[in-house]
This record gives C-alpha cells, structure tokens and sequence, in this order.
C-alpha cells in the first residue's frame, strides 16, 4: 500500500511540474506574440529581465575568455595608445573620471555602464573579450574588424588605469594621447 501512495505521490508531482512548465510556456508565447513586452529603447526591462540578461552576459563573457591570453599590460605609451582610442572610440557612450557620457550614450537602454569601475568587475581578457566581440542587444559594437589587436589591448591597458585616475588626470591623459 505504502508503494502505490509513493507512486501516486510522485506522479502528482510530476504532473503538476510538467502541467506547470506548460502553462508558464503558454503563458510566455501568449506575452510574446500579443508583443505586450515593451520592447522600446525609451523604457527599462523589468528588474528581473534585466538581472537575468545580466547574469547571463557575465557568464558567458567569463567562459569565453577564458582563452585569451594576456599580454603583458601598463607601460605608458600603450596605456597613452590606449587613452586615444577610448577618447575617440569610448567616451562617448562610457564617459571617464569627471566625464560624463555623450547624449548618444545616455539615451540608450540599457544606458552603458561607466568604466571607471569595470576592474572591479572584470579581468583584462574579460574586457578585451568585451571590447572585441561586443555584447548583443545593448548597443556594445565589437572592435574586432575596427581596431587592430595593439589598439584592443592598449585600450585594455587604459581601462586598467581609470580606477586610479583623477578627472584631471584623465582630461590631460586624453588630450596628451596621439592617435
């Protein structure tokens, strides 16, 4: 007797997991196809859309780099080669220290985060991962067929430096740098 109730048990919860699944599944097809997700750049995800996009983007940026090999990062002309190009090719939408982001940056959604902090967040084969493939649907281009594999790192190695940069700093690194 205590066999056919465990059995009956489990087949309840079975069914009702899987009674469940497809309910939820309709559910997101029904929201999907109606197009009552507002998709706009204008309006934030839901809280929980945008922690799971964001989770997701940090595991598959750390897995995929963990092939790239670092070379060696810092010295001060590829951190001043790093400097141009984020002046020219970054700032616009990530700002820097005592800079804010261009109007094109702050009106995209969601808005890019500033990198001032991003060591905190990422390793420098992370970053270049980031800088070179791009992340999709958030408006990060990829690099890789506008930047050579020098400009890529350097603009790493920069990266690297904002933590410790001042806004001073930061304009005079920027308005030193020579593309």
């Amino acid at each position: 007797m205590p066999a056919t109730r465990t059995r009956l048990v489990m087949m309840t919860v079975i069914a009702t997991l899987l009674g469940s699944g497809v309910v939820a599944a309709l559910a997101g097809f029904v929201v999907l196809r109606a197009g009552w997700y507002d998709i706009g750049a204008t309006t934030q995800h839901f809280p929980f859309v945008y922690s799971t996009l964001e989770q997701a983007m940090h595991y598959s940026v750390r897995r995929h780099a963990q092939s790239v090999a670092e070379p060696a990062l810092g010295d001060h002309e590829q951190v001043l080669r790093g400097a141009a190009v984020y002046r020219d090719n970054c700032a616009q939408c990530h700002g820097g220290p005592g800079t804010a982001p261009g109007k094109h940056g702050l009106s995209m959604q969601p808005v890019p985060g500033p990198l001032v902090d991003a060591t905190r967040h990422w390793k420098p084969r992370e970053l270049y991962w980031i800088t070179r493939h791009g992340i999709k649907m958030s408006g990060m281009p990829g690099w890789e067929y506008h930047l050579s594999e020098d400009e890529l790192w350097s603009t790493v190695a920069f990266i690297m430096q904002l933590p410790t940069q001042s806004a001073d700093d930061y304009r005079a690194m920027t308005a030193e740098a020579k593309k």
